[in-house]
């Protein structure tokens, strides 16, 4: 079967034949012409061991040569790097005892040789008009970009509206560490609610790889909308994480978090769970934050200063509390640092309180 070679993901195949790249050119051409095609995206001894007959070629690739090859029958082989034409018309014969679903010749042929190689393959439907990528186990059908992009705007207004609702969520959340009146359904919360801007905005991103140039303004968009998200989830996750936990990283959690289903996402008390702070009966119970996201809204404070005032205090009220020379204690926390540090708190402090009261 496949190599230890590791397999391309859907997603950096279909960037591979977004509008604008080269071989995108040659399949709309090769469509354009109705004449239909396979095409194998890489070659290595196991293609070779599946091909038989053809004609070897070795020349640069090009969306023109593409197009007038694909006139003959058989399949074209282009290198891995998409830079150079292997062959032509050649008969792939794969293992005929891999399972596939396909009827068609060409798209059952396809099917095979993805699954068998390893290397993504690209069918050009001469009866139906379309265009067809095998990559491993899953078959996607290219649209056209307006199809695309119709229903990337709702997807990024979908977005829209969620972030703004993680705005609102963040900053009570904010308020309520100020206050020391923070729950575990507060936190639980914002955690839901990154969890479900940041699946939105992949499935914005999957969008943008397949438009691939006409996606340019959708990416700013989307940029501008997710900006410090990453951020903030991990922020959330190292203020609240019970010190009784067993160690785990950040990433253990976020990933557990990004395993949840849509219908547990919607419960708080599930990301409540995930967080290691109980489950619905727990979710009413007060929680204190350490300090790291308020922290890291301090202008020009380093990461590394960060960790060394969350070791030393513990908690964010102390933190609050403490004067210039208890800052000063702390290493790496010079006079001058002391001083912005205690002026960044307390004007992020004045401000979080009069947004949520005014």
């Amino acid at each position: 079967m496949a190599t230890d070679r590791p397999e391309p993901s859907l997603r950096e195949t279909l960037s591979l034949i977004a509008p604008g790249m080269p071989l995108r050119d040659g399949l709309e051409r090769i469509l354009r012409g109705r004449t239909g095609a396979l095409i194998v995206l890489g070659h290595d001894r196991l293609v070779e061991s599946i091909s038989t007959g053809g004609f070897q070629m070795d020349v640069p690739f090009t969306s023109t040569g593409l197009r007038e090859l694909a006139k003959m029958d058989g399949a074209i082989i282009i290198d891995s790097s998409l830079t150079k034409i292997v062959k032509a018309a050649v008969h792939l014969m794969p293992d005929h005892t891999i399972p596939t679903t396909e009827t068609g010749t060409r798209h059952r042929t396809a099917d095979r040789v993805a699954k068998q190689t390893g290397f993504p393959v690209i069918s050009v439907s001469q009866s139906m008009q379309i265009i067809a990528a095998y990559v491993g186990d899953t078959r996607h059908v290219l649209e056209d970009s307006a199809s695309i992009l119709s229903r990337a705007n709702q997807a990024l207004a979908t977005l829209e509206r969620y972030k703004m609702r993680l705005d609102e969520v963040s900053s009570t959340l904010s308020a309520l560490e100020i206050e020391d009146l923070v729950t575990v359904r507060d936190v639980a919360v914002v955690a839901q609610r990154l969890e479900m801007v940041t699946r939105i905005a992949r499935e914005v991103e999957g969008y943008i790889v397949e438009l691939g140039t006409d996606g340019r303004l959708l990416a700013l968009q989307l940029e501008e909308l997710v900006t410090g998200v990453d951020a903030e989830r991990e922020l959330v996750i190292r203020d609240y994480l019970p010190r009784s936990r067993k160690v785990r990283s950040t990433d253990d959690l976020l990933e557990e978090l990004a395993g949840l289903s849509p219908t547990e996402l919607v419960d708080p008390a599930s990301a409540a769970r995930v967080l290691g702070l109980g489950g619905p009966e727990h979710l009413d119970g007060a929680v204190t934050p350490r300090g790291f996201r308020l922290l890291a809204k301090v202008p020009r404070l380093p990461a590394t200063v960060i960790d060394r005032l969350v070791d030393h205090f513990s908690t964010l009220q102390k933190l609050l509390s403490a004067g210039i020379d208890d800052l000063q204690a702390v290493e790496g926390v010079g006079e001058l640092r002391a001083r912005s540090v205690r002026e960044g708190l307390s004007r992020l402090a004045e401000s979080t309180i009069l947004e949520r009261y005014v």
